[in-house]
């Protein structure tokens, strides 16, 4: 693959991490929505740290024993990290800019965030009687100098580092760590206020504000504290020892991460500069360890939850009932009879819950077998399940415990669904089971039905009204027979791999879908070279996959017209000057996820359409069981390619997606202004109106 038509992976992710920093820029975006994506961005880039970076710090360290043995390595990790260490500094000092800017936004509307320094003596009584009720007894003070070596610092916690004297003299001071409690307690403390003002105090300045009476048997007079916090690497290290579980390797990677070395330091620019010499040697960190200074605060991934003392209330639209579900008392009896294609979050996700409800419920379901990724935090979706296990059925659960971040809650869940008597499947080893499925088998009489789901998202019903999603609920014999074959595959994956490659319907990860792609990609150039009309429409999260970026530049000097919507990670390079009318690349990036996959290929006016669960990555395609379904449905196939091409049209949310990575906004001078999430919704809206009533006549 000639690297000059590929852009750096991690670079390019780092390009999506500005354009969600450019919403907290944006003055149009409510503010509440604002201080969200600064948490967003915050959140985004510990992960980056956890994972691209600590693997590119891996890649390194193999790289210097590689040049040891004399072997040759075209990679250049550490030219990736310098880049990464000057984009990095760049976005920190563009997000303490906006965050500066939205301070005085919040102080426009009367809402305050105090320091410790700042309290009036009501606050004072206030914050040291919340201190001694919920906060002491959540606190360990660490005198850090006294210990052999530094304690354990948690991967997700921020940490208040301390430096105490005596006024009366230089020479005596000591230095002691505190963890800040905020998953415990909660960030944000509201004050005793004027009337019309809100006053918000930080955890962290609470403490603060209690050092003298936390260290009072010190007796020092004088204390400076400054948070910092330690990004670890998060990758899980799964050893291949045959004679431990699954789930027991699952639970050791887990231990293993709290062990993980430092990738980032992040500090208070104004911390003690002893404090920061000794925290840096005690952590073994060094010039080339993403050292990185910052403001007074820190974990900003907490500020998604800023509280809602807004003036004005959340625009956000409700989501509705698909219209094909509103005339019938049973999502089920619907299905049965045709497909029904649910948008989230502009459609309910409620549908899906009911679906596996009346599943649990009906005396005629045999069985339900079901795929889980990530889960929200008190499922509806698990507990359908566990009811539907109570009643009798066969329930089997392929709950991916290697969902990253997610391991621990999933190992949970499993515990519980086998103590309600569910089948839970583990997954594959080296593999990712990240296909969207459900199959619900049921006997009437002499005959059996199946029905279900493939969908592009997660079965949480929390991200379902944030993540932009599509979801094929269908009792099409011939999905549901390759989503059989998937199951018959999880449950006996040593042998079964011939299920996968037996799938005719369903295009399926590992086995076919690279090669499914790569064979749609090069019956539209046969086309174009033909000099027929020849389109790709794709709509990803992520496009890295250095073949398939190669087969559409293939496309594209072949004549082949393709339009793209990536929201993340965009790799791909186009002599977009000389075919400037064949190719374009945008990225949506606005109040909800764009987190659904589309596939259109034009096939001579006999349109081939899917919805996918799969990235055009290597990890996906190759490292992962997905599927894609092909849509089929006439009128689900417009409604879809309605939905793309308001996308396409976007000139509000949509950046353009160029080698430079300038993110510049669509132009919009001149032409009516389409935000997409919005027109969107008013078109399914709409849509659903107009059906409900041909419905009811």
């Amino acid at each position: 693959m000639p690297k000059k038509l590929l852009i750096q992976r991690d670079i390019s992710w780092l390009s999506f991490n500005a354009r969600v920093l450019q919403e907290a820029n944006d003055p149009t975006v409510p503010l509440k929505e604002r201080i969200r994506f600064l948490g967003i961005f915050s959140n985004n880039s510990d992960e980056f740290f956890r994972v691209r970076v600590a693997t590119l710090k891996r890649m390194l360290e193999f790289a210097e024993k590689r040049r040891k043995l004399n072997m040759h390595m075209e990679e250049a990790p550490q030219t990736i990290l310098d880049q990464i260490q000057t984009i990095v500094l760049q976005q920190q000092n563009e997000f303490n800019r906006i965050w500066k800017g939205i301070l005085g936004e919040l102080k426009k509307q009367k809402i305050l965030l105090v320091d410790e320094k700042h309290l009036n003596r009501e606050q004072q009584a206030f914050v040291k009687k919340y201190f001694e009720e919920e906060v002491r007894s959540n606190i360990i003070p660490l005198m850090i100098e006294s210990l052999p070596q530094l304690p354990y610092l948690r991967d997700k916690s921020i940490y208040l580092g301390v430096v105490m004297r005596k006024k009366k003299t230089a020479y005596q001071q000591k230095y002691a760590l505190i963890e800040v409690p905020a998953k415990a307690v909660g960030r944000f403390i509201l004050l005793p206020s004027k009337v019309n003002e809100k006053q918000i105090i930080l955890l962290e300045d609470v403490i603060r504000f209690n050092l003298p009476n936390i260290f009072s048997y010190f007796d020092y007079d004088h204390f400076d504290s400054h948070i910092f916090k330690v990004t670890k690497d998060a990758e899980l290290d799964i050893d291949n020892d045959v004679s431990t579980t699954f789930v027991e390797k699952i639970e050791k990677g887990l231990k293993n991460r709290r062990k993980g070395k430092p990738v980032r330091f992040v500090y208070d620019k104004e911390m003690d500069a002893g404090l920061l010499e000794y925290l840096i040697r005690r952590l073994s960190l060094n010039r080339k360890s993403n050292i990185i200074p910052g403001g007074r605060i820190h974990n900003f991934r907490h500020f998604m939850d800023f509280p809602d003392v807004f003036n004005t209330k959340s625009t956000r639209r409700a989501p509705f009932t698909h219209a094909a579900l509103q005339t019938s008392m049973r999502v089920t009896d619907v299905i049965v009879k045709k497909d029904v294609m649910l948008h989230f979050p502009y459609h309910s996700f409620n549908a899906v819950i009911d679906l596996l409800r009346e599943a649990a419920m009906d005396p005629d379901v045999t069985s339900i077998k079901i795929t889980a990724y990530r889960l929200a935090s008190n499922s509806k979706v698990i507990n359908a399940l566990i009811n539907a296990a109570r009643n009798g059925k066969e329930v089997v659960v392929m709950l991916e415990l290697k969902a990253r971040f997610d391991e621990e809650a999933n190992l949970e869940w499993k515990k519980i669904l086998e103590e309600e008597g569910v089948t839970v499947l583990l997954g594959v080893p080296k593999t990712k089971i990240h296909a969207k499925l459900c199959i619900i088998k049921k006997r009437k009489g002499n005959k059996t039905i199946q029905y279900g789901f493939v969908s592009t998202g997660n079965l949480n019903e929390k991200t379902a009204t944030i993540y932009g999603d599509h979801c094929l609920l269908t009792s099409n014999r011939n999905v549901m027979a390759d989503i059989n074959r998937i199951f018959h595959y999880l449950e006996n994956w040593k042998t079964g791999i011939h299920h996968l490659h037996a799938c005719k319907t369903l295009v399926v990860c590992p086995t076919n879908m690279r090669r499914t792609m790569i064979g749609l990609i090069e019956r539209e150039i046969k086309h174009a070279k033909a000099g027929k009309e020849a389109r790709i429409t794709l709509k990803v999260n992520s496009l890295s996959d250095a073949e398939l970026i190669y087969k559409l530049n293939e496309a594209v000097k072949a004549g082949v017209e393709i339009h793209m919507v990536v929201r993340g990670i965009f790799c791909a390079k186009f002599d977009i000057k000389k075919n400037n009318n064949n190719v374009s690349a945008i990225s949506i990036v606005d109040e909800y996820l764009e987190h659904a996959r589309v596939l259109i290929f034009h096939n001579l006016g006999k349109e081939k359409i899917y919805i996918s669960s799969a990235d055009w990555m290597v990890r996906n395609l190759d490292h992962r069981v997905e599927a894609a379904v092909p849509v089929t449905d006439p009128a689900i196939c417009a409604e879809l390619k309605d939905i793309i091409h308001i996308q396409l049209r976007d000139n509000v949310k949509a950046r353009i997606l160029d080698h430079e990575l300038k993110n510049n906004y669509v132009p919009s001078t001149g032409k009516k202004r389409i935000r997409s999430q919005i027109e969107t919704y008013h078109y399914l809206y709409k849509k659903n109106i107009m059906n409900s009533e041909v419905s009811r006549h």
